[in-house]
């Protein structure tokens, strides 16, 4: 049985995407007591058709974070899980929240589910967030986005930030996510693009392989100039042209491959400020508006030399975390705070 000493003193966490899975053990919403991590995620779901491989990572990490930080099941106060945990490739499908969604619409969608062949202890699932609208078409499909996982550790960021301001977020990764929150704190709508994965296509699938020796741009060999030529090429000719291009920089010695990889860095990255542009109208935020960008170097720098760049928005910033915690585990305390003291 987990304890009842009060919900969000010491919770696990559970974040499973699309290719991993990760389990924490957080304390007062600060620590992490320890941590696993394992390369199966709901895409093992996906291509078995089943979620055995699922299943058994998850139980394994909470046997293994129990372990690590010498405690038990019962001197946990409960068992938290988000992201596409909740898909239907997941472990239980929870729909989606429609936005605006904040902390307290978070945490009054929680599902909580036992699932003894998982966890002895029940569950709790979070939703994720979709945009508001009501149906999807040809026409519509382009404003229609949604989220399983951004929308924690959007919570996590907003919570280290001042309150009462409309913010922008992005969070880079495989799939880039944009989030418009508003001065309440609500998630507003989100868009989504897959720059993440054009650059590692582009990286290791075709031609360009050879003029970047198959690698992305390593933090000691960022070069802001670079990626903002590269930028720029791919806003005059299109990515296409510019991809091309950073073959011909490398056969024509203008370029080594470091220098390559950050020109095709700022080529992919353009594309995201075109969708950028259409979500920020959409969202009718005036140009007073704040972009924060989180996530790792040089990928996050990338983001804030090009957003700043673009002159979208009057303020592009990276997001320095303060603690240990990942966003993911941390927005997930947030919840079970909310939820216990709400």
């Amino acid at each position: 049985m987990v304890s009842v000493m009060g919900i969000g003193q010491r919770i696990i966490s559970i974040d499973a995407g699309t290719s991993s899975t990760r389990v924490c053990v957080v304390e007062e919403g600060e620590r992490c007591l320890a941590k696993f991590q394992t390369d199966v995620g709901v895409r093992n779901t996906a291509i078995d058709g089943h979620n055995g491989k699922l299943r058994q990572a998850v139980r394994e990490g909470i046997e293994q974070v129990l372990q690590q930080s010498h405690l038990t099941l019962r001197q946990i106060d409960a068992v938290y899980a988000g992201g596409m945990i909740t898909s239907n490739v997941g472990l239980v499908e929870i729909p989606h929240l429609t936005a605006p969604a904040g902390l307290e619409d978070l945490a009054a969608g929680v599902q909580t589910v036992s699932i003894p062949s998982v966890c002895e202890a029940p569950i709790h699932f979070v939703p994720g967030v979709k945009n508001d609208v009501p149906q999807v078409d040809l026409q519509s499909c382009e404003q229609m986005d949604m989220m399983r996982g951004e929308e924690l550790e959007t919570m996590a960021v907003v919570s280290q930030l001042p309150a009462g301001k409309n913010y922008f977020l992005a969070l880079p990764g495989s799939h880039t996510k944009f989030v418009a929150v508003d001065a309440a704190g609500r998630i507003t709508g989100c868009l989504t693009t897959i720059s993440g994965e054009m650059l590692a296509a582009l990286t290791h699938d075709t031609v360009l392989a050879d003029a970047v020796h198959g690698q992305f741009v390593e933090p000691g060999h960022y070069r802001r100039e670079i990626v903002l030529a590269g930028y720029r090429e791919a806003k005059r000719s299109g990515l296409g042209r510019a991809a091309f291009s950073v073959r011909i920089l490398t056969q024509f010695g203008a370029q080594n491959g470091a220098g390559a990889a950050n020109y095709l860095l700022g080529a992919v990255l353009q594309e995201d400020t075109v969708a950028l542009k259409v979500m920020k109208d959409r969202f009718h935020a005036g140009a007073d508006s704040e972009m924060i960008v989180a996530g790792k170097f040089p990928l996050q720098q990338a983001l804030v030399d090009i957003l700043t760049e673009s002159a979208l928005f009057s303020a592009v910033r990276g997001f320095e975390p303060k603690g240990e915690l990942s966003f993911s585990a941390r927005g997930m305390w947030l919840v079970a705070q909310k939820r216990q003291f709400s």
